[in-house]
């Protein structure tokens, strides 16, 4: 039986690679249900990220990948204006699933709740995912042909 009901995590997703996966992989081993944040592309280009898919494209992919890693799971995909959507608001979610260099913003999540009086999530850090070189795989190495989307190097 799942630790919890309902977590959260979130993203750009812009090309799906093994980092991702293994957040995906955590949000479903430990809940019957993930609502998975999915970055507009207002607030990708706020961020400064410079996105070779369109939220349409990155959304079907990324419900592919989910269909077919993980059938039977239940999920949900969420557009993402700021930075923590529906984690902020719905009373349900229990836990936060990041990655270790995010793990901060699971704190600044859970003061907002906490302004809003709703209980706190569990922080759930995913450690990251190496490259054969030992070096963090991320999308923007991917971009900049240094590896693939399995880490492998170029």
């Amino acid at each position: 039986m799942a630790k919890f009901q309902l977590v959260a995590l979130g993203g750009t997703f812009d090309i799906l690679h093994k980092g991702h996966l293994a957040l995906l992989q955590k949000g479903f081993s430990i809940s019957s249900k993930v609502i998975i944040g999915l970055t507009s592309d207002e607030l990708a280009a706020k961020k400064g990220k410079n996105l070779l898919h369109g939220y349409f494209e990155r959304y079907h992919t990324l419900e592919s990948i989910i269909k077919k890693n993980f059938p039977n799971s239940q999920f949900e995909i969420s557009k993402l204006d700021n930075d923590f959507g529906p984690a902020v608001l719905e009373k349900e979610v229990e836990a936060l699933v990041v990655s270790e260099e995010t793990t901060g913003q699971g704190h600044i999540l859970n003061k907002l709740r906490h302004e809003r009086q709703l209980p706190p999530v569990e922080i759930v850090s995913v450690p990251m995912v190496l490259a054969t070189d030992g070096k963090r795989i991320s999308t923007s190495r991917i971009k900049d042909s240094e590896i693939d989307a399995e880490g492998n190097l170029r």
